[in-house]
């Protein structure tokens, strides 16, 4: 195991132990690790230069005040969560009572709520911009988009990730949704040549202007 690594065990269990503990003082966290307080107190200075833990000062009934350590809102995303598997389990109950076709339904909801909120953005833009925009957007809700220009008339955009990849394994129409979304977006001819929920390595999709 490298240094680096090490380091990065280190901080992960000084996290968990925040998590579990709620705050803890550095002489806490060094008993509990049997490290040295020098290596403990790097570490806490690691993770305060990212923003994952705090500090603050309590007062002792004896002693002079200590520095207590605690997690910030920023380190909940350090945490495993599995909120696809709430939602599979939701959607599952939803096509056993009601059919697949109702769960389709608000797929189709949110592409059209989706689409209200987006034309905004790209109102009033040429199709390379609106092309951009939307992959800014896209990056926001963290597809990692990307865009590149194929030619005068050709663009294409990349998705590296997709945050609803295990609703849209199951529920293909998650799919078509966003196809029908971008189409709707950029006013333009789009074609999805490789999609994550089908054994693709990304989702690619291919945009050409509409002539008339």
């Amino acid at each position: 195991m490298t240094p680096e690594q090490l380091d990065l065990s280190t901080r992960e269990k000084i996290m968990y132990m925040l998590k579990t503990n709620g705050e803890l003082s550095a002489k806490k966290i060094t008993e509990e690790l049997g490290i040295t307080e020098m290596a403990v107190r790097r570490h806490l200075s690691v993770l305060e230069r990212d923003r994952l833990i705090r500090s603050f000062t309590i007062r002792l009934p004896m002693g002079r005040p200590a520095a207590v350590y605690q997690l910030t809102e920023k380190a909940d995303d350090f945490f495993p969560k599995k909120y696809h598997t709430v939602a599979l389990e939701l959607l599952s109950e939803l096509e056993g009572e009601s059919g697949e076709s109702y769960v389709n339904h608000l797929f189709d909801l949110r592409r059209e709520s989706l689409e209200k909120r987006y034309k905004v953005e790209l109102a009033g833009q040429d199709l390379e911009d609106k092309v951009a925009s939307l992959a800014e957007l896209q990056s926001n809700n963290g597809y990692m988009a990307t865009w590149k220009k194929n030619s005068p008339n050709e663009y294409e955009l990349i998705e590296y990730n997709c945050p609803i990849y295990q609703l849209a394994n199951k529920y293909n129409h998650a799919c078509n949704c966003e196809l029908r979304l971008f189409e709707s977006l950029l006013g333009a001819k789009v074609t999805r040549t490789e999609c994550l929920a089908n054994s693709g390595k990304k989702c690619v999709y291919r945009i050409q202007e509409k002539r008339d």
